[in-house]
């Protein structure tokens, strides 16, 4: 009863475009009934939203199905490498073929990708030791995807040949006969590997100031008012929460809880118009400093003018995150429009977004956003530790990564400095610096306004 293969897939695929994935694992079975036709439909294929039913132990049956079955069906995706729990099941199934090897001298490539949508450059060193650029499927398909190729015909010859050529190699390889994992638990496997980040940030702990920029939402006056914007908003910057639903109350919290869990301590701070100044001071203090922006809010007023000069400046030890929100417009002119004005507000960290080691990250997703942040906080702190390494020298250090010189400082503001006040700060995580000068409540259009 070992099925030929277990479906690998990311849920969020699924949701995106559910009947796409739905035609390929019945087409990718019905091709290996031909190939197998003693076979019952039960052992062809497994896939969890067929199999388990209500009450079932859903983690007991997939570590099961996974320690014992013949081939595994990866959907590379974007989403599949931000899915914590496809990286357990590529990762537990990848230690079988390890094990099967070191126990016959004989590998057997039953792990099987498929490009479903082309996955970002930078994948884990262990899934790029697995080749799965397979030109020989056709330039569409290593190019685009599967999902693409099923969008353009749904019964065109290249996505057929794919599904012909992938259920060829399931047969393959289950003739090989894998050997099975004695015992197998998905919840203790560590999957897709954040540790080395982690480690390198544990190995200098320091202070990391955080700097947000989002809108507020309210209904009504005084203290009991309620929020409003569908609940991404609230009266507070800090209480921005563009992922929904939230894991967390909100994405600072969210951000501080993972700075604070790899070893550091973090300030929080609404940006505003003393903001260069007190990035110039926290690097001159050997710390690094994030900004949280919401692009929705980056193009209006109290922010614009502040962002606008931190890009006209030079910041190499500043990471900048941009989140793309779950309920954001999907790609087509809204979509265009809301990037298009963040470009505007950062016409040169636009440029470097795409450059090495890029500390301007821009639609940063939900699955993504604790290890993007962490890899802004380790960029910029190895930056740090060069600019140490050069005498503190900021002319040096620039040089090094290509960038120019300091511009020369825009005449700004004097902000008196003073304590945030109690209501205003989030479940403190260590004793604050003087904050920036609290900003206005701005009139700002709705999302839906924005969206029109």
């Amino acid at each position: 009863m070992r099925p030929f293969f277990f479906f690998s897939y990311a849920h969020r695929d699924q949701l995106a475009g559910g009947s796409f994935v739905d035609q390929f694992f019945s087409d990718l079975r019905d091709e290996l009934a031909l190939l197998e036709p003693a076979a019952g439909p039960d052992v062809l294929g497994y896939r969890d939203t067929e199999r388990l039913r209500l009450g079932d132990d859903w983690e007991k049956q997939l570590s099961g199905t996974v320690a014992t079955c013949r081939t595994l069906v990866a959907l590379y995706s974007p989403a599949y490498f931000a899915s914590a729990y496809c990286g357990k099941e590529w990762a537990a199934f990848n230690e079988r073929m390890i094990r099967h090897r070191d126990l016959t001298g004989r590998s057997v490539p039953a792990l099987i990708p498929v490009i479903w949508e082309p996955p970002s450059a930078e994948l884990p060193a262990e899934v790029l030791r697995i080749q799965y650029l397979q030109h020989d499927l056709g330039e569409a398909y290593a190019a685009d995807g599967l999902r693409a190729l099923l969008r353009a015909d749904p019964r065109g010859p290249d996505y057929l040949r794919v599904v012909r050529v992938i259920a060829e190699r399931v047969r393959e390889s289950a003739a090989q006969c894998l050997a099975e994992l004695p015992s197998l638990d998905l919840g203790r496997v560590d999957g897709w590997s954040r540790a080395p980040v982690e480690e390198q940030l544990s190995a200098r702990p320091g202070l990391v100031r955080l700097f947000v920029a989002a809108g507020r939402a309210t209904r009504g006056d005084g203290p009991s008012a309620e929020p409003a914007g569908g609940g991404w908003y609230g009266p507070e910057p800090w209480d921005w929460a563009p992922y929904h639903p939230p894991t967390l109350p909100s994405l600072v919290a969210r951000a501080q809880q993972v700075i604070t869990r790899a070893g550091h301590i973090t300030t929080m701070d609404e940006i505003g118009p003393g903001l260069a100044g007190e990035l110039d001071r926290a690097r001159e203090g050997n710390q690094v400093s994030v900004l949280l922006v919401d692009p929705w809010s980056a193009g209006q007023e109290p922010y614009r003018q502040a962002l606008r000069e931190f890009d006209d400046q030079n910041h190499p030890v500043t990471g900048v995150l941009l989140p793309v929100g779950t309920d954001d417009p999907p790609d087509g002119p809204a979509r265009a429009r809301l990037w298009e004005g963040v470009r505007t507000v950062f016409p040169r960290n636009w440029l470097h977004r795409s450059g090495p080691e890029p500390l301007f990250r821009v639609k940063v997703t939900r699955e993504r956003f604790e290890s993007e942040l962490l890899r802004a906080v380790t960029v910029a702190q190895n930056r740090l530790l060069d600019e140490e390494d050069n005498g503190g020298d900021p002319h040096t250090v620039r040089a090094s990564f290509g960038l120019e010189p300091d511009a020369p400082k825009l005449p700004g503001l004097a902000i008196p400095a003073g304590p945030v006040p109690a209501a205003r700060r989030l479940p403190a995580i260590e004793t604050r610096t003087p904050a920036l000068h609290p900003l206005p409540v701005a009139d700002r259009p709705s999302r839906g306004e924005l969206q029109s």
